[in-house]
């Protein structure tokens, strides 16, 4: 295949209890839900047109289930884990700005309180498409399981903008994208399919 052909599908992994609560779920390891490992498995479908030479996956078990379940056998991937919330885990953002006092406090815009700031976020993504890349070069596909908040900053890191970027891509539960190329300029072929 030509230079620049290759695709990174991206996989959220499926509804947990805390996800359809809007709780921020980092480093917890919870199961899926009924519904989430129904829509796991629903992404076979999605994943059976793919021919991945790579699939990693975060080593959480809401991610490795969903991958599972999709018929893939990742490898764990450690920079795949989930943004570390620290003092914030577990809780919604409402009950953040109220514990915080500050009714605009976003985990994108304020690191007080944070286990991990958006910039090391980043750092462990841009790790994780270094990897992809000579693979992609070479025409190779590769899928990535993983979780929100990381995937969303992953993908505006192979998009060249600020890891803050990633606030404005929404990925749902079970929620696929595709990322690729135009010639040689990263592009997002495919968001919340």
């Amino acid at each position: 295949m030509s230079s620049g052909t290759g695709r990174i599908l991206v996989v959220r992994h499926g509804e947990t209890q805390w996800s359809r609560e809007g709780r921020h779920t980092g480093r917890t390891d919870i199961a899926l839900t009924a519904l989430g490992e129904q829509r796991a498995s629903a992404l076979a479908s999605v994943v059976s047109a793919w021919r991945p030479v790579l699939v990693l996956s975060s080593p959480l078990q809401r991610a490795r289930r969903t991958a599972e379940l999709a018929g893939l056998t990742p490898e764990i991937e450690p920079d795949l884990l989930e943004w570390d919330y620290g003092a914030y885990e577990g809780l919604t953002t409402s009950q953040i700005r109220d514990r915080s006092g500050d009714p605009h406090w976003s985990v994108w815009t304020t690191a007080e309180g944070l286990g991990e700031s958006l910039p090391d976020v980043a750092v462990r993504a841009e790790r994780v498409l270094n990897r992809c890349r000579p693979l992609l070069r070479v025409g190779d596909d590769v899928v990535l399981v993983a979780h929100a908040h990381l995937l969303r900053i992953l993908t505006a890191t192979w998009l060249r903008m600020p890891p803050v970027g990633g606030e404005s891509l929404v990925l749902e539960p079970a929620g696929t994208g595709v990322l690729g190329y135009e010639r040689e300029t990263p592009v997002l072929l495919r968001w919340n399919a």
